[in-house]
């Protein structure tokens, strides 16, 4: 049911009359009366502000706001907007009401209204009103301010306010401080743009304190006291300010210096710093290059004997783009980096390894000592297509891990840039370890032709890696998603040895497809170790159990897989992962043991648990869903499916230890 409307009685119909002629001269309020009333009640607005405000605020910004909303309640023109229809129309009083002069009566429901804004919480796609935002006058510097304290009633009052809306405060405001009925209070607060003023008024009811406290010296904001600030943090704030100011002014007078710095590249991020070493490091002429036939007689054998190679090292805008990218990759650069690797920029001058053509992609390959670092762009230097950034780390290197670096990588193929000892590459599919390899062409800077890239494959069909012969050794290496390619190599722990012979590459065909677990993890080597051999029960053949452990550049970080090969078809299915760790010692030449078991069914359907560990345990047991003990160190119990069990070795000078996890 709608409320019914306030009539007013048939005996007051002269102050009916009164009250319209007096509505006409309020529509005709100038700018004059109105700051005449602003100025003569200018403490009772400012505190009829300041009671209204949330005090969220806090009291010092309250103060500030309920001066700033007085200030600012004066009309905007010669006269009141709202007589042209554009301002804030003034509540019509009921007949018998008070006579409130016209003026104060606007000024009154400006600061009301825009009080009631102040509260209002601030929208994310809303504009914020001018109430809303802190004020810009009046404002105090190095200071707080706030009204004198009242005793326990005053406090009291000032908790009950905190809990009601701004209308419900604004209605008991109005009652105890102006004095207002209630007919008259609804008519304000529509007037202020409140939406239920009724639901105000009977919120407000709920303060019971006298209406005498609202003039308390608590709730003065024109009386106050004054104290310092959190003069630490002030100190703190200029401090950083001032350091702010300073940077600003020096990147501007940076950016402002004339000539073609190190800081131009449309792909290089603005400039940060002006130091003669970093101006060094990133100058095309300072860099390091090395002869063709320094590395016959150079004393190490790595990434530092490697000559300047490719038909643009003498490209100097090239170079220097290069550079520039290296040390402040922006935006439209990719990068990508193995881990624990740093992205900062080179410290000295860096040594130039190659800078030339691939394919579509000029290509351009730093070492610093600790990492490699390709910088690679478009043919024809269009910013607009980007350019490519990787880092790899590379630290001791020696003979065995710097024989090649990928050059160029696209669309599921690879090509390498071969080291100056390398006579011949040939390429090999691993899973298919009967056939020839496939000589590799390399044209006069050592890059070889595009072969595919296994780093990159959805599927495990073929799995490609390359031989590299120097005057000795044929090593074999592959693609593991980074710059350096992983070197493949065999046999114990103690003493890996490059992969060689039918037997050792039949175990790599069935490893190959596991390769994917430790790909792009920064890793130098993977060795798989044939660490036993099993007689499978009830005939069902020979097993064997392999150990692949993948070493990383930082030596940190390492993976471990132990492998159970079971007899399968000629066509080789890959070995089952029966356990796996990272960070572990195990099949390392610091802890050359290992033990792993898995749960086996033979072709007669028959469950067993097998396990097998290095030549290091003396017996074996399980325990847990299945319980048993072998001497040796291979193991072949009954079981059934789903069966758990917990497997342990002694070795054999006594110690016990589990098995890989």
């Amino acid at each position: 049911m709608r409320p019914l409307p306030e009539v007013p009685s048939s005996a007051a119909a002269a102050d009916a009359a009164q009250a319209d002629a007096e509505q006409a001269a309020v529509d005709q309020v100038d700018l004059e009366r109105a700051e005449a009333a602003l100025v003569e009640h200018y403490p009772r607005l400012v505190r009829l502000g300041y009671l209204v405000l949330p005090p969220s605020l806090g009291r010092n910004r309250r103060v500030l706001t309920a001066h700033s909303l007085a200030q600012r309640s004066l009309p905007p023109g010669h006269r009141t907007a709202f007589a042209d229809g554009h301002g804030i129309p003034l509540p019509r009083r009921p007949a018998g009401a008070p006579v409130v002069d016209p003026g104060y009566a606007h000024v009154r429901q400006r600061v009301l209204r825009s009080a009631l804004q102040a509260g209002l919480p601030l929208r994310r796609l809303a504009w914020p009103r001018r109430a809303q935002l802190p004020p810009l006058l009046p404002q105090v510097w190095g200071l707080r301010l706030f009204p004198h304290s009242g005793g326990a009633d005053e406090l009291a009052l000032d908790q009950a306010l905190s809990a009601l809306s701004g209308p419900a405060r604004a209605a008991h405001v109005l009652r105890g401080l102006e004095g207002l009925a209630d007919a008259e209070v609804r008519r304000v607060l529509a007037a202020a743009g409140v939406a239920d003023p009724r639901a105000a008024l009977r919120e407000a009811d709920a303060v019971a304190a006298p209406y005498a406290l609202l003039r308390s010296t608590e709730f003065d904001p024109c009386s106050l006291q004054v104290r310092p600030p959190d003069l630490l943090r002030r100190r703190r704030h200029a401090k950083a300010t001032l350091a702010a100011v300073l940077a600003l002014l020096v990147c501007g007078a940076l950016l402002g210096l004339p000539g073609d710095g190190w800081g131009h590249d449309p792909l290089a991020a603005p400039l940060y710093a002006r130091n003669p070493a970093a101006e060094q490091a990133l100058d095309p002429a300072a860099l390091l290059r090395v002869p063709r036939t320094y590395w016959r007689g150079s004393p190490r054998t790595d990434f530092s004997a490697w000559p300047t190679r490719g038909d643009r090292t003498d490209d100097t805008r090239l170079l220097r783009r290069a550079l520039a990218v290296w040390a402040r990759p922006g935006r439209g650069v990719r990068s990508s980096t193995t881990p624990s690797t740093p992205v900062g920029p080179p410290m000295g001058a860096p040594q130039l390894l190659y800078a030339g053509e691939v394919d579509k992609t000029a290509v351009v390959l730093f070492y610093d000592g600790l990492r490699i670092v390709r910088y690679a762009e478009a043919r024809d230097a269009d910013p607009a297509q980007g350019a490519a950034l990787d880092f790899a780390r590379v630290d001791s290197a020696d003979a065995t891990s710097a024989n090649a670096l990928v050059v160029g990588r696209g669309e599921g193929r690879v090509r390498y840039l071969t080291a100056p000892w390398v006579r011949a590459v040939s390429v090999r599919d691993l899973l298919a370890p009967g056939r020839a390899a496939r000589r590799l062409h390399r044209d006069r800077s050592g890059v070889t032709e595009a072969l595919s890239s296994p780093a990159t494959a959805r599927t495990c069909r073929s799995w490609s890696a390359v031989e590299m012969r120097d005057g000795t050794t044929t090593r074999l290496l592959t693609d593991l998603g980074e710059l350096a390619p992983a070197r493949l190599t065999s046999g114990s722990p103690s003493a890996p040895h490059d992969v060689s012979g039918r037997a050792e590459r039949e175990s790599w065909a069935r490893t190959a497809c596991l390769l994917p677990a430790v790909r792009a993890h920064g890793v130098r080597s993977v060795n798989s170790w044939p660490y036993a051999r099993q007689w499978l029960p009830e005939g069902n053949g020979y097993a064997q159990w392999l150990c692949t452990r993948a070493e990383t550049w930082r030596g940190t970080g390492s993976r471990v897989l132990a492998q159970f090969q079971a007899p399968s078809s000629p066509s080789g299915a890959p070995g089952a992962v029966a356990a796996r760790a990272e960070n572990s010692t195990a099949c390392g030449g610091r802890d050359p043991r290992v033990l792993a078991g898995v749960l086996w069914k033979s072709r007669g359907g028959r469950w067993y648990v097998l396990a097998a560990g290095s030549k290091q345990f003396a017996s074996l047991t399980t325990s847990g869903g299945v319980r048993g003990r072998a001497r040796g160190h291979l193991l072949a119990i009954r079981a059934r499916a789903g069966d758990r069990a917990r497997l342990n070795g002694v070795l054999t000078n006594g110690i016990r230890v589990g098995a890989l996890r």
